[in-house]
């Protein structure tokens, strides 16, 4: 795996990572109590992305370095998945 390869697929698990965590643990203008008039009651309050931020890094290295052992140490190939699903390649385009 080139360098730009690991930065672009750490980039996208970054990105994945911080939408699946930013609705955790938010406090909307109902719960609070504080609705700003013309908004929605759901509308959020207290986001504290900064924190989501890094969890997200955190959550993000862990998951990019176990992708980046299995595909540099080629732990599971495009050969593994097609036996597993497909059956399509031929022993000559083993690569």
């Amino acid at each position: 795996m080139g360098i730009t390869s690991a930065i672009v697929l750490f980039a996208v698990i970054w990105f994945l990572t911080f939408l699946v965590v930013i609705p955790f643990r938010i406090q909307t203008q109902g719960d609070l109590g504080d609705v700003v008039e013309g908004t929605h009651a759901g509308a959020p309050q207290v986001h504290n992305l900064a924190r989501k931020a890094k969890l997200t890094t955190a959550i993000s290295a862990a998951i990019w370095l176990l992708l980046f052992v299995i595909i540099q140490f080629e732990v599971i190939t495009v050969r593994d998945i097609d036996g597993w699903m497909y059956q399509r390649m031929t022993p000559s385009e083993a690569g």
